[in-house]
């Protein structure tokens, strides 16, 4: 066993120890020691509590994380003839971001930075923008804010929808755009997918990404103006972009943006109408693959289940429809509507 491994072991057992203490159990120097504690710290592994002599380790724990701002950024910027990629580049330099960062994050950062403040500059009919950013010992969170029309009244206008929460079921497909002819709509689904979390917050509605729990859900706030986001990731992350990107633009179809998810219960627990329905796959008949997750949804009706799963997959049978977290209510209505007759 090496010498990193003992001292988790002992911090593992006795729960924090002193230097002092760790150095006896290595039988090494106070500098060889301090060398391999650095290293512990620097991967997350191990804490530092207090200062100089009288400082003690303990084990790295959601519950204990000790933060330590890096760099912080704020400024307010102009929209009008705006480039995202400039301002993030400025913002790189200062702040010497790909060093503090790992590769695969610094990546990530960039695509999801340009991708948001180009839709502040695009869409939003705002002035201007306020950009934050915030570097800790674990993670890089940035915050991008505008004071336009906000995202999802831009959707619900646009697609003539009947409130603004409709506008969040489009959102998240990934291809509904407001200007098609220069925009596809798949960066803020992309986006969502590389962050930890991720939130859009506009008007009333706060809309969350948590890919640490594999979740998303909404919130109700105090009225904003405009569009805020907020987007976190870990500065040593592992995950990869074009993993990311594989995922729901495989090889089977041609590296397009094919194959896309959709939280079914975002709105409701309970599904009756062909309406809902059809609210629902509104969109997605421009994908090759689509799953439908039904994690927190009790119970759907006889006619929501037909629309989908026989009158949407027989108008489009060349559509895959593939379903997870269904219970056995939900999956007998699915069996039941698939062997229905014509």
């Amino acid at each position: 066993m090496g010498q990193k491994e003992k001292i988790l072991e002992f911090l593992k057992e006795h729960k924090t120890a002193s230097s002092k203490e760790l150095g006896a159990l290595l039988g090494i120097s106070r500098q060889a020691l301090n060398k391999h504690l650095k290293e512990l710290i620097s991967k997350s592994l191990i804490i530092k509590i207090g200062k100089t002599k009288s400082a003690i380790y303990a084990i790295q724990t959601s519950d204990n994380k000790i933060k330590t701002k890096l760099y912080s950024f704020k400024k307010e910027y102009s929209l009008f003839n705006l480039e995202e990629d400039k301002v993030f580049h400025e913002i790189s330099l200062l702040s010497k971001l790909s060093k503090l960062v790992n590769e695969k994050a610094y990546k990530i950062i960039e695509y999801a930075f340009t991708e948001i403040l180009n839709n502040a500059i695009e869409h939003s009919e705002s002035q201007k923008c306020v950009v934050e950013l915030l570097l800790d010992n674990y993670d890089f969170q940035f915050t991008i804010r505008d004071f336009g029309i906000g995202i999802f009244y831009s959707i619900y206008k646009k697609f003539d929808l009947d409130n603004e929460n409709m506008a969040i079921g489009e959102l998240i497909k990934g291809k509904t755009t407001t200007i098609k002819e220069r925009h596809s709509g798949e960066g803020i689904f992309f986006t969502s997918k590389a962050a930890d979390i991720m939130t859009i917050r506009s008007h009333k509605i706060k809309l969350i990404f948590d890919n640490k729990s594999k979740d998303m859900f909404l919130e109700e706030k105090k009225r904003i103006q405009g569009t805020e986001v907020k987007f976190s990731i870990s500065k040593n992350t592992k995950k990869n972009l074009t993993d990311i990107f594989t995922t729901y633009a495989p090889e089977e179809f041609d590296f397009k943006f094919n194959r896309t998810k959709v939280a079914v219960k975002l709105f409701l627990e309970n599904y009756v109408s062909r309406s809902e329905a059809r609210r629902l796959l509104y969109g997605l008949d421009k994908f090759k693959e689509i799953n439908l997750d039904f994690q927190g949804v009790k119970f759907i009706g006889q006619g929501f289940a037909d629309e989908i799963f026989r009158v949407f997959s027989r108008k489009h049978p060349e559509i895959i429809i593939k379903t997870r977290n269904v219970n056995d209510v939900i999956q007998q209505m699915i069996i039941h509507v698939k062997e229905e007759p014509n």
